[in-house]
């Protein structure tokens, strides 16, 4: 039975839609984070974030959503537990709850679950940060109790029209302060507890995936426009403008990391593209229904670059932030909020206030300074007093030596079976012509060999166009067996390799292919002069005597 008696089905269903595109955001994230991480750990990243979806839905309608939006129980602090369970929904939402003007028309139900969503992904942020490091069963209590002593809290301070930092006058409208600024404190709470990866700062962690991270930004990148466009509650012009201007700071985040990720690297690249995008998202979140479009882009581009040298902020606090959370997520969050009490246009929200730069002084400034004090030092207390008695109880952070293969202690799985030799170039053609008397599969017959030598070399997979011009080489120089299969060979010098966001590191070891041949020994040579053009050294190359196995009495 719905709570209102009047119901504005275009209103109802575009925040149902938000609601879905709020959720689509948690297994982007999931993505995103499961590409940047070691190989052996990317299942357990999706796992620690894809349980929130289950975890946190349970939480909030349980307990969750009457602390955030139940009647105030009198202090501004949180709400009483009137609705615990959803027992009790006859109250509609407020009617300037998320600053909807008027009678609020969409069922409570509705705003129950866009609400939801937000509470789900919040604390999954934290995952990027403690990457390698947790214990599954202490995560998922986690979870739970920072779900309900933390998150509805601050929701309730911000997003309730009785809590107390909406009543002093702080404004957010879509979580610069209840998502990504409690997340960021709660990260560098969680983190004293957690510790550091074996060997940080030194040792460098290349990311498994770059493509996969790719598509979960932009997975993130889409659920966004849900994310910030719905928190009207209403389809209606203000719905556009927040959409439109979370995209342009997005869009203005990405060419402005770009440029400082070109003067500073000497190169731009996709992963630096994407965490601009993300910095705008973030930082334009607590503003995108207060702000013009041209604030939206100068704000976007200000999170570009003041995220881009956050990066240097986790050396700085000596905490190992993995994926960076801190200078996107809690740095951009923060950097939002403040902004809003610079570029607030009551013209575009009548129920927003003028900042700064639009002659409204610095009372909306002070406010913001505020509310982002309260929030990050109330999240950074609890959220380490949750972790140290995890810890205590269940164990938060994993066993060191689980901490390079997480994959297989916690799920005894892998994510990928892949090899570099099966991802070399084969001929090919829009359609393949069969020739007569030979099916597919079908393999060549072996002679018979005299004299028989083995050559063993490692080649180098970038000099070989195809897979079937090294095999016509060698057999053309008389090779009648051929192995190739996947190897890791030392360096005389390390090899410096790029990684994402400005990292480095030497590699010792890199990756090769190796080689067997078994060939007549008048051919050896030959074959030799074959593996010399793919990079095999002759000082690195081995002939060895072999009998063959059908000569074996």
């Amino acid at each position: 039975m719905l709570a209102q008696d009047a119901v504005n089905s275009g209103d109802t269903a575009w925040v149902l839609v938000c609601a879905g595109l709020v959720l689509f955001m948690t297994p982007g994230l999931a993505v995103f984070y499961g590409g940047m991480v070691r190989t052996r750990n990317v299942l357990a990243m999706l796992q620690q974030n894809m349980v929130a979806l289950g975890v946190v839905s349970l939480t909030w309608v349980l307990v969750g959503y009457t602390i955030a939006f139940g009647d105030d129980a009198g202090t501004g602090l949180f709400g009483n537990l009137e609705l615990f369970g959803l027992n009790d929904l006859r109250v509609p939402p407020a009617p300037h709850l998320h600053v909807v003007t008027g009678q609020v028309t969409i069922p409570t139900l509705a705003f129950v679950a866009y609400q939801m969503m937000f509470a789900v992904i919040t604390p999954a942020l934290i995952t990027g940060a403690t990457a390698g490091r947790l214990r599954f069963a202490g995560w998922v209590a986690f979870l739970a109790i920072w779900s309900i002593l933390v998150y509805a809290p601050i929701a309730h301070w911000l997003w309730h029209p009785d809590g107390w930092l909406a009543r002093f006058g702080t404004q957010d409208w879509a979580g610069g302060m209840v998502v990504h600024a409690s997340a960021g404190a709660a990260v560098l709470g969680t983190l004293l507890v957690v510790g550091r990866r074996r060997g940080w700062p030194k040792t460098a962690s290349p990311p498994n995936s770059i493509p996969l991270s790719i598509l979960g930004a932009g997975i993130l990148w889409f659920g966004w426009f849900g994310f910030n466009g719905g928190d009207g509650l209403q389809a209606n012009g203000l719905a556009a403008q927040a959409l439109i201007n979370t995209h342009l700071a997005a869009a203005a985040g990405m060419l402005v990391w770009l440029v400082a990720e070109r003067l500073k690297d000497g190169h731009s690249t996709v992963v630096g593209g994407v965490s601009g995008a993300v910095a705008g998202l973030a930082t334009v979140t607590p503003a995108a229904g207060y702000v013009n479009t041209l604030s939206a882009i100068a704000i976007g581009a200000i999170a570009g670059i003041v995220c881009h040298f956050a990066l240097r902020l986790k050396y700085l606090l000596r905490l190992d932030d993995a994926l960076d959370v801190l200078a996107v997520h809690f740095v951009g969050g923060m950097l939002g909020s403040l902004l809003v009490g610079f570029f607030g246009d009551s013209g575009v929200n009548p129920l927003g206030k003028d900042g700064l730069l639009f002659g409204g002084g610095g009372s909306l400034l002070w406010h913001q300074i505020v509310g982002v004090v309260a929030v990050v030092a109330f999240s950074f207390v609890l959220s380490w007093a949750i972790a140290a008695a995890v810890q205590a109880v269940l164990g938060l952070r994993a066993p060191a030596d689980e901490q390079d293969n997480l994959d297989h202690a916690q799920q005894d799985a892998d994510a990928y079976h892949l090899g570099g030799v099966a991802g070399l170039n084969g001929t090919g053609a829009p359609q393949r012509r069969r020739e007569p008397g030979r099916e597919r599969g079908a393999e060549r017959p072996a002679r018979p060999v005299q004299n028989a030598r083995l050559v063993t070399a490692t080649v180098n997979p970038t000099l070989l166009p195809t897979t079937r011009e090294l095999r016509d080489a060698l057999v053309g120089a008389g090779a009648t067996s051929i192995v190739l299969f996947d190897a890791t060979v030392s360096t005389a010098e390390p090899t410096a390799r790029s990684l994402p966001r400005g990292y480095w590191q030497d590699q010792d070891l890199v990756g090769r292919a190796r080689v067997e041949v078994v060939v007549e020994r008048e051919a050896v040579s030959a074959v030799l002069d074959v593996l010399g053009r793919y990079g095999a050294e002759r000082s690195e190359c081995f002939v060895q005597d072999v009998q063959l196995a059908t000569d074996v009495r």
